[in-house]
């Protein structure tokens, strides 16, 4: 790797905003607010809005999505052009 051209990596608190879950992990992003961590240190916090605590996928707690609403909002919005095929 050439010296000087990548960004600092370098260790980073994040937090679900959802669920309050927190992880250490690496990272390029930072932030002025921080956090003390279990080994006493202290380190960037990040918040975000969704992580593998909280995304259905990963919970197993799938949405139910409305298909048949969107299908109404989408004829409403554009009527019914052409034949159906």
């Amino acid at each position: 790797m050439k010296p000087g051209i990548h960004p600092d990596y370098h260790p980073v608190v994040f937090r679900d905003r959802s669920t309050g879950q927190e992880f250490l992990t690496r990272s390029t992003a930072t932030s002025d607010t921080t956090v003390t961590w279990s080994d006493g240190n202290e380190y960037p916090l990040l918040t975000v809005d969704v992580t593998s605590y909280s995304h259905p996928f990963w919970t197993g707690k799938s949405r139910v999505l409305d298909a048949a609403g969107q299908v109404e909002k989408f004829r409403r919005r554009y009527g019914a052009r052409g034949g159906q095929r």
